[in-house]
């Protein structure tokens, strides 16, 4: 029964603060689609837009604790990380949140069983969470671009047929394309416009998208421009290219889909077994966190277990 309102306990604590980090995230998306108005159309003095904008009390807190992390050089890489997934926050906000997410399942946890163990579990899951989640968004964002960059080739193409500048064909797909690839040619196109060199701007976009795709184009991009040559086919070579390389991805998670599965089951499994034994017999499973040889057996299996998972993904994981 404890254990029952520990798990629904750290289910409440979890989904609040969700919600209110989707809220945070909300609110500062639209302010910086407000501010995205006004730098493009001309520049507005920042006392202006200070005073137009209220933060919250949440957004205070997490500006003054997120200080401590300001200079830090894992805050600049979590705010390398947060851009890749479009999330609209400060690296040293999201490493409060964070820690946040961390500690208050395990003071939940210590207050209402006492266990240090359960606490240090519980623990453990509310750090892993944001960072699963930030993975997973922008792991999301990247294969929503690699899925749009080969219409936005064709796209380029046929400006560059009809006469357009190579400018104004990444301006049409800035405008034609929806994001998050009409987000990073508009990016580009703006540090261009002031005043960043064209090559330069590119690498740029590919050190925000890590893409193999986007990699290719630009590397094409770069040489025609150094030694000449119809871009507009270029393009289309380098498109159907991508559009074959697709294909074939595709494929192969078809045929791999059963080992991938295979592997999730096998991962799981020793999990779900003892999570059913606990709440069947506590007593039982118990002795394998008392017992010194049982605490050996549960690392043994972990370590086992995670070494495990590494070959079964090198294995389904097929690079193309």
């Amino acid at each position: 029964m404890l254990s029952l309102i520990l798990i629904m306990v750290f289910l409440a604590v979890f989904l609040a603060s969700w919600g209110i980090l989707r809220e945070m995230v909300a609110r500062k998306y639209a302010l910086s689609e407000r501010i995205k108005k006004y730098t493009t159309a001309a520049p507005v003095a920042r006392e202006q837009l200070k005073s137009g904008v209220k933060e919250s009390n949440w957004k205070k807190f997490l500006s003054t604790a997120g200080r401590v992390f300001a200079s830090g050089s894992y805050s600049r890489y979590i705010d390398r990380e947060l851009a890749r997934a479009d999330i609209p926050l400060k690296g040293e906000e999201f490493i409060v949140i964070n820690i946040l997410a961390g500690l208050a399942p395990a003071l939940l946890a210590v207050l209402l069983s006492g266990n240090l163990f359960t606490s240090l579990v519980f623990g453990i899951i509310g750090l892993l969470v944001p960072q699963i989640m930030l993975r997973r968004a922008k792991h999301r964002r990247l294969q929503t671009f690699n899925n749009q960059i080969s219409d936005a080739l064709v796209i380029m193409a046929n400006s560059l047929r009809a006469g357009f500048s190579f400018l104004q064909a990444m301006e049409m797909v800035s405008k034609e394309m929806p994001p998050p690839i009409s987000v990073e040619f508009g990016r580009a196109l703006r540090e261009m416009n002031l005043g960043t060199p064209t090559e330069e701007a590119l690498l740029n976009m590919t050190k925000r998208i890590e893409s193999d795709d986007l990699d290719l184009v630009v590397t094409a991009v770069l040489i025609q421009r150094q030694i000449g040559g119809n871009l507009s086919e270029v393009l289309d070579n380098i498109s159907h290219t991508i559009r074959e390389r697709i294909r074939i991805k595709g494929e192969i998670k078809t045929l791999t889909a059963q080992g991938r599965l295979s592997g999730l089951i096998v991962s799981l499994l020793p999990l779900v077994l003892s999570l059913v034994l606990y709440f069947i017999n506590p007593s039982y499973i118990a002795l394998l966190f008392r017992n010194p040889i049982g605490i050996f057996m549960v690392v043994t299996g972990v370590i086992m277990q995670v070494v495990g998972i590494f070959f079964i993904r090198r294995i389904v994981n097929i690079e193309v």
